[in-house]
């Protein structure tokens, strides 16, 4: 692609995120890129990690090693994808392994802001209660 638009990016970033390779995810953001996920959601409050994210490395270690230790087998379904300009909106299913066995299944809606062909900020959205609820069980929500 010679010049690819923010949703190809975007969406070569998934394919990318799917290959684990921290180097390569890496490459997909802005030095400076942030991720922004709402604050004490069950995944980092189980991970002891932060909700957002700072700088291309953290965003990619995040994703190609920390993310594994909560969720295995890990299947994403996009329902839609809307780009205007440099945004783009990913509406995306989560289904995947808990450690203990148990399944996880989510919905998310992701949205990207794309700068100079990489991904300069994410922020993220999904059911909290549910993802507790999954996580920590029924009990702790």
């Amino acid at each position: 692609m010679d010049h690819p638009t923010a949703k190809d990016i975007v969406l070569n970033a998934w394919k990318t995120f799917a290959t684990r390779d921290a180097a390569q995810i890496a490459s997909c953001f802005t030095a400076d890129a942030e991720w922004i996920a709402p604050a004490g959601n069950a995944t980092a409050v189980a991970l002891d990690h932060t909700d957002h994210l700072i700088g291309a490395e953290q965003i990619a270690r995040f994703i190609a090693s920390e993310m594994r230790r909560l969720y295995s087998d890990v299947d994403i379904t996009f329902r839609a994808v809307h780009a205007d300009g440099d945004s783009v909106i990913v509406e995306e299913r989560m289904l995947a392994t808990l450690p203990d066995g148990r399944p996880y299944d989510n919905d998310y809606c992701f949205v990207f802001v794309v700068e100079g062909g990489r991904i300069k900020q994410v922020r993220e959205y999904m059911d909290t209660r549910k993802g507790w609820q999954m996580v920590f069980g029924e009990a702790a929500a």
